[in-house]
């Protein structure tokens, strides 16, 4: 059974072998593959395995031999699903394997935005505090969280994880879900719509997935609604947000702050309007990369491949 890796590296930069993917049939690993390059590097395949290379329905035309195709992630935007569908191959993602991770970075965020800890170990390094006239500085207001309302977008795994850490700081937290079902019982939960939610909290967190009818929904009348004192979070999709009009309520100051780990395009182009907008933090897209998250994550990957080889396909997203 031949396998192919099309873009291995962000799951396995070295510390996070491929031995038990190995073991299930004979496999080629690309660290990087360019679209044109898909269909010759996977011609002799029968399983494609992909991250963030995009499966186009031209591609899977041209691959007789593809019988079966393993995302390496839990969003599978990149498989064309009709197409696959039309062949009778099916798709297999990894639903869960970084959740804490995800919440941690998530929270990670919002305390930067609370304390901006760089900004200010940056200015002792500079020579800031030794210059201070004063035992203590700050460069900008401090916020505690205590008392605040943390706003989440979808309510599953992650989003769940968040309000428990949330809550945990004192916050209370409303949401709004599709399936508003098993609320938890701490005090003050509530489930409200988005514009209620954008419109009450003091932080919205994003932790919902990206479809044809949610794409860019934070967009210039969403974020109208929205305290000036209030922070955005997005850990989840980038292409949830209106990117253009998220740096338009930064740089008229109608948000206190923004911190994303995801963007509409990865790497961002030069002109992406976030960033260096103001009061905006962007990380590279690692909530899910931390080395816990990506063994679980490559485990997940070898039960799919597995099961397809019994003839038992899991996880699968077009069945």
């Amino acid at each position: 059974m031949k396998i192919v890796v099309l873009d291995g590296y962000t799951l396995n930069p070295g510390d996070n072998p491929w031995s038990e993917l190995s073991r299930l049939g004979d496999l080629t690993v690309y660290d990087r593959t360019a679209a044109g390059d898909v269909v010759a590097r996977a011609a002799a395949a029968e399983i494609a395995l992909t991250n963030k290379t995009v499966i186009a329905a031209d591609m899977i035309a041209a691959l007789p031999k593809l019988r079966f195709i393993a995302v390496l992630a839990t969003g599978y935007n990149v498989v064309d699903i009709a197409a696959a569908g039309q062949r009778g191959i099916p798709i297999s993602n990894v639903p869960e394997y970084g959740s804490a991770g995800v919440a941690q970075l998530t929270m990670a965020l919002l305390l930067e935005l609370c304390h901006r800890a760089g900004d200010h170990a940056r200015a002792v390094a500079d020579g800031a505090w030794t210059r201070a006239p004063d035992f203590s500085f700050w460069l900008a207001p401090l916020i505690e969280l205590t008392g605040l309302t943390m706003g989440i977008v979808g309510f599953g795994r992650i989003g769940r994880q968040v309000a428990e850490l949330a809550h945990a700081f004192g916050m209370r937290v409303i949401a709004a879900s599709t399936s508003r079902r098993d609320a938890p019982d701490y005090e003050g939960f509530a489930w409200r719509s988005i514009p209620e939610l954008f419109a009450e909290a003091d932080v919205i967190s994003l932790h919902c997935p990206l479809t044809a009818d949610n794409a860019q929904f934070v967009n210039r009348d969403l974020l109208a609604r929205v305290k000036a004192t209030a922070f955005l979070l997005n850990t989840a999709r980038g292409g949830l947000i209106d990117e253009a009009a998220l740096a338009a309520a930064l740089a008229g100051e109608r948000l206190a702050g923004a911190a994303v780990d995801v963007l509409s395009s990865e790497p961002p182009r030069r002109d992406n309007p976030l960033v260096g907008a103001p009061n905006c933090i962007i990380t590279p897209h690692i909530a899910w990369a931390s080395l816990r998250s990506r063994r679980a994550l490559m485990a997940a990957t070898v039960r799919n491949v597995k099961a397809f080889l019994a003839g038992q396909p899991i996880n699968v997203v077009n069945p």
